[in-house]
């Protein structure tokens, strides 16, 4: 287990768990640990679902701006090559993925959080892309996942400005899907990941498969490819105990073994 990134699995939920006081800056180490965390979160058949925390004041502040700062442009190439990486792992962790964003949520943390499936955010936390003021832009997902998630209007005004959004504005505007009190976070998160670890992670798997590759190509591909993952589940037991206990029971009524 890392000392910076550490997973902790209880009723079928994952925390992956930033820990680098204070403020969980992104260096290669703590790079290095989530890779490693969502690799075993992605393969452990006890984790159904993973929560990413940076525990109770902050999310992650950012990449460390003193560890780039003396980078020449063939030494920060590779280092941010490996945090897209990393992030496109934690982005294809097989499971749904929920954020529970406290404090600061700012460059590469914006980034990893709109990593996950949903967000939930602190009442008093802040989201932004503060790049700009570093005279640099965001490099580890946030000019390709923030359009996406917001349209590609605000997020050029939080990428040209880089000014810092309440959870409030984050919500209206698309980029976090629950706003709750700051101690509720967590709890919060992981109940919602519980409920989905409690389901058909075989069709969950499939559902986040076709809606991410999908929205990277065109319909026609997208189509395809659901088709072809809709049939696959035909294969396992969830489907069977959910389809039996629908014309016995009605909806809703299913227990799923994940398998």
């Amino acid at each position: 287990m890392g000392q910076l990134v550490r997973l902790e699995v209880e009723d079928g939920v994952g925390t992956i768990r930033l820990d680098r006081p204070p403020m969980n800056a992104i260096d290669e180490d703590l790079t290095r640990e989530l890779g490693e965390v969502a690799l075993e979160a992605s393969s452990r058949e006890d984790v159904r679902a993973v929560v990413l925390w940076g525990g109770e004041k902050v999310f992650a502040a950012g990449a460390d701006v003193k560890m780039m700062a003396p980078m020449s442009p063939w030494e920060v190439k590779p280092m941010i090559t490996r945090l897209q990486d990393v992030f496109s792992i934690v982005e294809a962790i097989p499971k749904v993925t929920i954020a529970a964003v406290t404090g600061y949520a700012l460059g590469g943390g914006c980034e990893l959080a709109m990593c996950a499936d949903f967000r939930y955010a602190a009442e008093d936390s802040r989201f932004g892309q503060p790049e700009i003021l570093l005279g640099i832009i965001p490099g580890a997902g946030g000019t390709q996942r923030l359009p996406r998630l917001v349209g590609p209007a605000r997020a050029k005004d939080m990428i040209y400005t880089g000014r810092f959004v309440s959870a409030e504005e984050a919500m209206q505007m698309g980029l976090v899907d629950r706003v709750l009190a700051t101690d509720e976070v967590y709890a919060q998160a992981v109940e919602a990941a519980r409920r989905f670890a409690g389901g058909p992670t075989a069709a969950l798997r499939a559902a986040k498969i076709a809606v991410d590759s999908g929205a990277r190509g065109d319909v026609r591909s997208g189509l395809v490819l659901e088709r072809e993952v809709f049939a696959d589940l035909f294969s396992t037991d969830d489907q069977k105990e959910g389809m039996r206990s629908f014309l016995e029971r009605g909806p809703g009524k299913a227990t799923f073994s994940g398998r």
